[in-house]
């Protein structure tokens, strides 16, 4: 599609949310142009879980069937004082088809790209957005590719889909109103000697923080923690050899200040953004993809008001997710002393009453609640 050709929908951002939405949206036969201002795909991956939630969504593109031939089920959360067992969140009886599934967010983008090659559509990359604006039922968006070149997209809708950073969002003048909590997050993955069961995530208590562990595949393991040596809090008998990824990373909960301006609308990260140790995240981002295209295919078809929906649908929802998490890593994290105290006794209560057990297991699995479309 050239840069004079029109759109139903331009997404900006070629990440999970983005790539989703442009596939539900073909699904429903609507002309979609996706941008993406990376030149290449991310070669590391921040998110590692996809939820049942997600792989309902997915189910009839196909993708489900090719994460499930690579993913590995993930069979609850256990807790740890010291690496002493304090208590379990159990997955084995979710309420769903699917069970929450390991799978390098790397690999789900690829496979969802691999599913959007199918309707004859791939993301256009190195594409910056400068500028948008609206005006007599379209919308203006212009880009600027790596060679400097400038050129004006058109589309009926916009969806920014770019990150906590979006170019999109910024672009509207929306807040990203939140908070932030002060500490850096050291991350590996890291080779290890498989201390703990592979189907499980782990999250130790130590002093004044955190280390969450999690199994990405035999003998590779994702590290990260509060503390400012997370590889120093390991399990008894833990071997570890050569990291193979390491970042810093700072925890945010925000929510935009809206998600829809007129004919452009807002997800994924560039909506909210929180803690990623509930695997929310990115399987957000798939909902809101899912909603959005149900209600943009509707608004193509003559009825504005549909976009009305999808601010109504998923704001408060986004308002309900960013609140709780940040409660819960606000407990989990340990910090001031009190808190630490607290901890010890909310996280294996919690897990030992089975309906608040149930409650946190849901919404880990993210079917704490139906997914509404209209």
């Amino acid at each position: 599609m050239n840069n004079l050709s029109q759109a139903d929908v331009l997404i900006a951002g070629a990440g999970p949310t983005g790539l989703a939405a442009a596939l539900f949206l073909a699904r429903r036969g609507r002309r979609v142009r996706l941008v993406d201002q990376a030149e290449a795909p991310a070669a590391t991956s921040r998110a590692q879980v996809i939820n049942p939630r997600s792989l309902e969504l997915l189910e009839p593109t196909g993708v489900t069937a090719a994460v499930l031939r690579e993913a590995r089920p993930i069979r609850g959360v256990r807790f740890y004082e010291g690496w002493r067992r304090i208590g379990e969140i159990d997955f084995s009886g979710l309420p769903a088809r699917h069970a929450m599934s390991v799978l390098p967010q790397a690999r789900t983008e690829a496979l969802l790209t691999e599913a959007l090659s199918r309707h004859g559509l791939a993301p256009e990359r190195g594409l910056r957005l400068e500028a948008l604006r609206q005006e007599a039922g379209l919308v203006l968006t212009e880009v600027t590719d790596t060679a400097g070149r400038r050129q004006t997209l058109r589309s009926s809708l916009l969806l920014g889909a770019d990150g906590a950073h979006s170019a999109v969002r910024k672009a509207l003048g929306l807040g990203f109103p939140g908070s932030s909590f002060p500490e850096a997050w050291p991350l590996f993955d890291v080779a290890l000697n498989d201390p703990l069961d592979l189907d499980h995530a782990h999250i130790a208590f130590v002093p004044r923080g955190l280390v969450f562990m999690l199994a990405l595949r035999q003998g590779l393991w994702r590290v990260f923690g509060n503390v400012a040596a997370p590889l120093e809090h390991l399990p008894p008998g833990t071997e570890a050899g050569e990291a193979v990824w390491t970042s810093n990373f700072h925890i945010s909960h925000r929510r935009a200040a809206q998600v829809l301006a007129g004919r452009v609308a807002l997800a994924g990260d560039a909506a909210h953004i929180h803690s990623p140790a509930g695997a929310r995240g990115m399987n957000l981002g798939i909902e809101d993809a899912f909603v959005f295209a149900a209600c943009a295919a509707d608004a193509l078809e003559g009825r504005p008001g549909r976009l009305a929906d999808y601010a109504r649908l998923r704001h408060p929802l986004h308002a309900r997710v960013v609140r709780r998490m940040a409660l819960l890593t606000r407990l989990a994290r340990g910090r001031p002393a009190l808190v630490g105290h607290l901890r010890h006794l909310l996280f294996p209560l919690a897990a030992s009453l089975g309906p608040a057990a149930h409650r946190m297991r849901d919404f880990l699995a993210g079917i704490d609640q139906p997914l509404e479309i209209s």
